[in-house]
């Protein structure tokens, strides 16, 4: 069916958005503004624009706070385990079978941190990290690298996702995708997908009897 698979990562393989949410609510919190996690949901995993906008009557370097959500973030990760139980075994197991590779929004010094001990990047071809390409999901372009690097026709291909912005980027760089539930992103719509699934042992199971 397909012969490569294009793993998305926070919400897929590893459970690290509550972490990034508490983070970003750490920073937040100094300007007295209290982000919830419906807030958190619209503005980081639906629109994708982050939420600095809510301290704008304040005199502050965005770009200063965002570093240091991300430090945050990254002290964070450090020493927690965030694989999604049966995630490493699943891809274990289907690395006989498939061309696999990362494709993240996540910056590369957040994904080295989760991995500097599980072995993830052993069991996959290559990561493409947020400093690999120009354009963020929605936008095609990570999927379209991904690809591109592979030298891979879409038809083979299959994106696997846990966002409505995740699946926009890949339906709209012309590839099959599934889905995964995963609380954080629940209630956006799915209905573009291929398939769904509840979780990702369901979906494993699913390729490895294809």
């Amino acid at each position: 069916m397909f012969s490569t698979i294009l793993w998305d990562h926070d919400g897929v393989l590893v459970d690290t958005e509550h972490i990034y949410y508490r983070a970003t609510a750490e920073v937040l919190a100094r300007f007295g503004v209290s982000l919830s996690v419906a807030q958190y949901r619209q503005f980081h995993l639906l629109e994708a624009r982050g939420s600095w906008h809510l301290i704008t009557a304040h005199d502050v370097d965005v770009a200063a706070l965002r570093r240091e959500r991300n430090e945050r973030y990254r002290q964070m990760l450090e020493g927690a385990d965030v694989m999604v139980p049966g995630a490493l075994d699943l891809l274990r197991r289907l690395k006989p079978r498939y061309r696999m590779a990362i494709v993240t929004s996540s910056e590369r010094v957040h994904f080295d941190t989760i991995h500097a001990r599980t072995g993830l990047r052993g069991l996959v071809d290559f990561v493409l990290t947020r400093a690999d390409y120009g354009e963020c999901k929605p936008h095609p372009e990570p999927y379209l690298a991904a690809v591109a690097r592979f030298g891979a026709a879409k038809s083979d291909c299959v994106a696997v996702e846990d966002s409505a912005r995740g699946l926009i980027a890949a339906k709209a760089a012309g590839l099959a995708c599934w889905t995964v539930d995963h609380e954080m992103t629940a209630g956006q719509d799915f209905t573009s997908a291929d398939r769904r699934f509840a979780s990702l042992a369901e979906l494993g199971e699913a390729l490895t009897v294809s």
